[in-house]
């Protein structure tokens, strides 16, 4: 973070976007700030294209003259909202008139009135958003900053400007945005804002599930995406808005022998693969791989704790999850799905010996998704025991060096029989019934077993042979 001078703040703010905005307001005679994140991540020398604009007046006149002084510039207007959004290249500006807000309990959707400056940061979510630098001529570039965010922003704390009570009560989506903010800033949450939560957490309940989602998928997206969870378990919020993630808690005894608490083994593995990866679903699909063994848990007297079938279970629920959430059931769900399914598939492997057939079978399964898969199953060694762990993960480089070879020597990735069901129904006169599929799958297997090579007249001559022990004979 850097402390800027307001001399200073006005040649970081000497661009054309703000000079523009600064000519407008002035000939229109309006107040004009820029406010929020843009102001926020100037402080933490962050990039940020985000610029919002708050002008003390018509927000809609002024984006109109803004966009008329860019020069063809794409202006949209929400008359409903009092809001505006100006297009130009890579400018782009958001406007809205200062205004002050009031709640009715059932709705975060505000009664808004038109405001000062002072009633507009009093309305924002976070001291270190609520931070506004003035952009008319004859004081461009001064902060004005009533709750002392820049302070928090130097403590690294996220703090509300009121009464935090208000401020989550009127818009229960803030609770999860100060969670957001703490995780994705690595900031600490204040105190007293934090014991709101908590008192205020049952007002979530009104919030949509695509909005929730939204935070989710931005904390899930953060550096330490662990931060976010291990803050919405504290303040009890886990438990509303993602029940079957709160379930994986806890750690049950039996003769002495307890197994690991799954919800902290998840987020360990969730951050493992944030270190890799910033796929957003293959971070939800650490977050689930595990989600089935809660109900897979069961004690066994010769062999301890077990869950099995865990991934199975945990792949059928994940339909369930994404539709109670609103998230998108397409590619995407099916990709976790397959993630949370084939994630014990690597490990069984290395386990053992590394095969060839294993490994084929595992390309085979895993298709184009194969790298996504081994990220997460490297990221699932989470073992206390070092030794153990070395062991595995050189297992696991001897595993992706089989792959990479048999790739290039079998292309085994997405392969398709090259002897089809088509060809298979003309050489023997067949029509389409269960015998093609037994002998199309026999291919496959052969194939994948090694023992003839993924050619077309290697695969023809063994699916004859096949076929005669079947007592079915070629007609060509």
């Amino acid at each position: 973070m850097k402390l800027y001078s307001d001399e200073e703040l006005s040649q970081l703010l000497d661009k054309k976007v703000f000079r523009t905005l600064s000519q407008t307001a002035d000939r229109l005679g309006l107040e004009c700030y820029v406010v929020g994140g843009y102001v926020r991540d100037l402080f933490l020398e962050r990039p940020s294209k985000d610029i919002d604009v708050v002008v003390v007046g018509s927000g809609l006149d002024m984006a109109k003259a803004f966009g008329k002084a860019l020069g063809n510039a794409h202006v949209s207007l929400f008359k409903n909202f009092g809001t505006a959004q100006v297009k130009k290249g890579d400018i782009e500006v958001e406007f809205v008139g200062a205004r002050k807000e009031s709640y009715n309990r059932d709705s975060r959707n505000p009664i808004v009135e038109d405001g000062t400056l002072e009633d507009d940061q009093n309305r924002r979510d976070f001291t270190i958003n609520a931070m506004a630098i003035c952009l008319n001529g004859n004081r461009f570039g001064e902060l004005v900053d009533p709750f002392d965010g820049i302070y928090d922003l130097q403590d690294r704390i996220i703090r509300t400007p009121l009464d935090p009570d208000i401020t989550f009560s009127d818009d229960p989506l803030r609770m999860l945005r100060c969670i957001r903010f703490a995780t994705q800033l690595n900031f600490q949450i204040d105190f007293d804002t934090f014991q709101s939560l908590e008192r205020n957490r049952e007002r979530i309940k009104i919030i949509s599930k695509e909005r929730i989602v939204e935070e989710l998928n931005k904390i899930l997206l953060s550096p330490i995406p662990s931060k976010g969870f291990i803050e919405l378990d504290r303040s009890g919020l886990l438990e509303l808005i993602f029940p079957e993630l709160s379930a994986l808690q806890g750690i049950e005894t039996v003769n002495g022998r307890g197994h690991k608490d799954v919800f902290y083994h998840t987020l360990e593995v969730l951050d493992n693969v944030a270190r890799k990866s910033d796929n957003l679903w293959l971070r939800w699909a650490a977050l689930l791989h595990d989600i089935g063994k809660p109900r897979t848990k069961r004690w066994d007297a010769a062999h301890g704790w077990m869950f099995h079938n865990h991934n199975l279970v945990g792949m059928k629920m994940i339909p369930n999850i994404f539709a109670k959430m609103k998230m998108p059931k397409n590619e995407k769900m099916k990709y976790v799905q397959k993630m949370v399914d084939l994630h014990m598939r690597p490990i069984a492997i290395v386990d053992d010996i590394v095969t060839d057939s294993a490994v084929r079978r595992l390309l085979f399964e895993a298709g184009d998704d194969i790298d996504d898969l081994m990220t997460l199953c490297e990221a699932d060694i989470t073992s206390k025991n070092e030794m153990k762990k070395r062991r595995l993960l050189e297992n696991f480089s001897l595993v992706r060096k089989k792959l990479i070879d048999l790739e290039e020597r079998d292309r085994i990735r997405n392969f398709q029989p090259p002897v089809d069901g088509i060809e298979i129904m003309e050489t023997f006169g067949l029509g389409p019934t269960a015998t093609v599929g037994q002998l199309k799958s026999s291919i496959k297997d052969a194939i994948l077993e090694g023992i003839i090579p993924n050619e077309h007249d290697a695969a023809l001559a063994f699916v004859k042979e096949e076929a005669k022990k079947m007592g079915i004979e070629p007609i060509k």
